[in-house]
């Protein structure tokens, strides 16, 4: 039995269909109750179609609860033998925020509960099982906070890259369940055929050059990697590449990857995080406004000069 959180979400839906294509036995969390609902999978479907589509699947089982409700993540993990942890925050950094006497992260769907204590939830409850070997959990790259794409994720999405991070040292540390993380590129639907792509994987937390990547592919790398002892305890970086420079699937790059040796960064991370939102947070809107300011004028001249031209 393998357990899906996120499994409603645009990869967590594709996760779930390749492990029933494979033969596993799968129990999803979700948030509402599918029932009088008709299933659908489409793009544009609610997180309660979608769950009636799993719940027609062959095999599949449905847990209600969410991520942040620690009894629901045990309920899901009993008896389970690997849990993919699919899910993210999304909630959206509020002016309120910035107040000094304000705590955003007491709300429920802010990163730090939904990135970290619910992945504490989730190691908690696979201990507890006796009987989940492994999580695979789908975070992103967060080793550069000073990155333009860090900084604008960190103060925009409430230190979501940030929480992520914290979310992985937490994996790290547990010595009791084996773990694989993933750290795919910027995930779309794409082209579900990797057209002019390939496929590419640095283990050992290594850096690639960030690249779109479809949810087919990431969710393939989080199904395919549990036949493959050696990516337990791994890091795994997953982009796309031209096509030539990698491969077809993540067989082969899996057969390759070994478990993490390197030192990874700690809770220094999370400040140094910090201090890029503080610091190129507003040298970034300095810039923005600056061009949008720039832009104004530019067709300020050119409506005056479409005023004042002879006739």
């Amino acid at each position: 039995m393998v357990a899906v959180i996120g499994s409603t979400g645009k990869l967590g839906r594709h996760a779930v269909q390749q492990l029933v294509e494979r033969g596993y036995s799968v129990r999803c969390l979700v948030r509402q109750d599918p029932v009088g609902t008709n299933p659908c999978c489409a793009p544009s479907a609610t997180s309660a179609e979608v769950a009636a589509w799993l719940a027609a699947m062959p095999g599949v089982q449905l847990v209600r609860g969410d991520i942040t409700d620690r009894e629901s993540i045990f309920e899901l993990l009993r008896g389970c033998l690997v849990c993919l942890v699919l899910h993210g925050a999304t909630r959206r950094t509020e002016l309120s925020d910035l107040l000094p006497w304000v705590d955003p992260t007491q709300d429920p769907t802010h990163a730090m509960r939904v990135n970290y204590e619910g992945v504490r939830h989730v190691i908690e409850a696979a201990c507890a099982s006796g009987s989940c070997q492994r999580i695979v959990r789908v975070t992103g790259k967060g080793e550069d906070p000073w990155s333009m794409f860090s900084i604008l994720i960190n103060g925009l999405g409430s230190m979501a890259k940030a929480w992520n991070y914290e979310g992985e040292r937490l994996l790290r540390a547990c010595d009791d369940v084996d773990y694989t993380i993933v750290r795919p590129g910027v995930m779309g639907q794409g082209d579900e055929r990797l057209r002019g792509a390939s496929l590419a994987l640095a283990d050992n937390g290594g850096d690639l050059q960030v690249s779109p990547i479809p949810h087919r592919c990431v969710a393939e790398l989080c199904v395919r990697c549990l036949e493959f002892p050696n990516s337990a305890r791994s890091t795994l970086c997953a982009m796309t590449v031209p096509e030539g420079k990698g491969e077809e699937s993540f067989e082969p790059l899996l057969e390759k990857v070994s478990p993490d040796t390197r030192s990874f960064p700690g809770r220094e991370l999370f400040q140094r995080h910090v201090l890029a939102v503080r610091v190129g947070g507003p040298a970034l809107a300095g810039l923005a406004l600056g061009f949008l300011a720039g832009a104004l004028g530019l067709l300020r001249e050119l409506a005056m000069t479409l005023v004042v031209r002879p006739q």
